[in-house]
């Protein structure tokens, strides 16, 4: 298995993602990168191990694309005008989405009323 890569800062992501602009994403789905912590926190390295888990609990992403009906009010929904922009930290429930890998970039597709808020800093949130 190939090591992971670096996925701790918005800018690590997108520049481990590439171009995605040959990616379209359906319906009311949002693309996200899972924030992943980095090798060392402080003076504390974090074995390659805890890492790992970040791939499959990791609860933060980075919105990457979205669907054209995301966030959209429909007869099930109603946002209140809230919605979450390419850029933004979001938080989420690990179950709620499906994981896939995008240029060796670990991602996950939710559905736009399973983001449960946005946050500034994405270490925030374990």
């Amino acid at each position: 298995m190939a090591a992971n890569k670096p996925q701790s800062t918005k800018e690590e992501i997108l520049s481990s993602i590439g171009d995605i602009d040959g990616l379209e994403i359906m319906h009311n789905q949002i693309l996200v990168g899972i924030y992943m912590r980095g090798a060392k926190i402080g003076n504390i390295f974090i074995p390659e191990k805890t890492q790992d888990e970040d791939k499959w609990q990791g609860k933060v992403g980075l919105v990457l694309k979205k669907g054209p009906l995301a966030f959209r009010n429909d007869n099930s929904n109603d946002f209140g005008g809230q919605s979450v922009e390419v850029g933004d930290w979001v938080m989420y429930r690990v179950s709620d989405g499906y994981s896939i890998d995008i240029s060796e970039t670990h991602c996950r597709l939710l559905e736009d009323v399973h983001i449960k808020g946005r946050i500034s800093d994405p270490s925030m949130i374990y």
